[in-house]
């Protein structure tokens, strides 16, 4: 479970090199950068974050070596396990520059779970790695309430972790998150590929705007070329809301609405739009046998995406393959099950649309029409 370490040496003090002689003092692991009671404060703030993630299959708490859950196998007949693993990337280091850490914590959540779920998955438990220049407990409870929060949004046990001080590799004020997590299906329930046929509907599922992708090509056209700052109101952006909030904004998650729809939907596929954008993620969805056409005149990316494109003269196709471009989820489903499943995602309070139908090729995906400007 939640611990603290930088993997020190089996000894706890250092003898001084001349043997002693003249020995004004020992070190400790202190000394070295690492504090072990700073460590032992965060563990405590975090642990009612965690304990609101519980669910019934969670044995024990926060504290042992190893996260236990109990796997209800009345629930299967012959279940697969689901796992994911995934970081937020350089968005990180917005949230830095701000000293604004909770935000995050959702989108570390975000990028596993909603890969779990793209098969048909519920996830179960997620257990986080948290690498620290220096373990501050204020700002890491942060990151874990963010983490504690994404983790009720989709369900899953935040089962354990590590929060790791890795003074000389990263500075004090850097950090860097990681996730792994779990899930449960059916063997002959897994959703992908084998299930899309020709005639299927593609249902959109709006994002909140750039999510976890990309931010290295964010930084370097807004924050290096194009000298704007993160306090400042950006008003191409259509709400007062200032240029580091926006790249901010958490990423949505998708597993509950995507699980229900399992529940009462003709479901063949879920496509998770990350990096590689609409294009590279709809296509793992698809066999050689049929092509996916979307159509961009269906919606209109947020301003967020205009802004990058004209501030960084990107072209259309670079945009296309790096962000999700207003998409952060793709469902195909049944032809028969589409009005019931548009209706039940709009009944969720999720931004959903058809975009694309899928029809007879060789496993591409067509990008027809033009996005609806501003």
């Amino acid at each position: 479970m939640t611990h603290v370490t930088e993997r020190p040496s089996k000894a706890r003090k250092v003898t001084p090199w001349n043997g002693g002689a003249n020995r004004k003092r020992t070190m400790s692991y202190a000394d070295a950068g690492v504090s072990i009671h700073a460590g032992e404060e965060a563990v405590e703030m975090l642990k009612p974050h965690v304990k609101k993630t519980f669910r019934p299959e969670v044995v024990g708490g926060i504290g042992g070596f190893a996260g236990l859950f109990k796997f209800d196998t009345s629930k299967y007949k012959n279940p697969l396990l689901a796992s994911s693993t995934d970081g937020v990337g350089t968005k990180l280091v917005i949230a830095q520059q701000m000293d604004h850490h909770d935000t995050v914590g959702v989108d570390l959540v975000a990028m596993v779970v909603d890969d779990i779920v793209a098969c048909g998955a519920e996830p179960l438990f997620l257990l986080d790695y948290i690498a620290c220049g220096e373990v501050k407990p204020d700002r890491v409870t942060d990151i874990a309430a963010g983490i504690s929060d994404g983790c009720r949004y989709a369900g899953c046990a935040l089962l354990g972790g590590e929060i790791a001080e890795h003074p000389g590799v990263l500075r004090p004020d850097e950090y860097d998150l990681a996730a792994t997590g779990v899930g449960a299906v059916e063997a002959d329930e897994v959703l992908g590929e084998h299930r899309v046929e020709v005639g299927d509907v593609m249902i959109a599922m709006g994002s909140t705007g750039l999510h976890s992708n990309g931010y290295s090509l964010v930084r370097s056209v807004l924050l290096g070329a194009g000298r704007m700052r993160l306090d400042t109101v950006i008003e191409e952006l259509g709400r007062q809301r200032t240029l580091g909030e926006e790249l901010l904004t958490s990423t949505k998650i998708y597993t509950m609405d995507c699980l229900e729809l399992i529940k009462e939907c003709d479901v063949r596929a879920f496509a998770h739009i990350t990096g590689g954008g609409i294009p590279g993620n709809v296509m793992r969805v698809l066999n050689s046998e049929i092509d996916a056409v979307v159509d961009r005149s269906t919606w209109r990316p947020q301003p967020i995406f205009d802004l990058i494109g004209a501030k960084g003269r990107v072209d259309d196709e670079e945009m296309e393959r790096t962000f999700n471009m207003g998409i952060g989820m793709v469902a195909v489903v049944s032809p028969e099950d589409a009005d019931r499943a548009l209706a039940l995602l709009t009944g969720r309070q999720v931004n959903a649309w058809p975009v694309g139908e899928i029809i007879e090729g060789s496993g591409q995906v067509q990008l027809v029409g033009h996005h609806t400007r501003g």
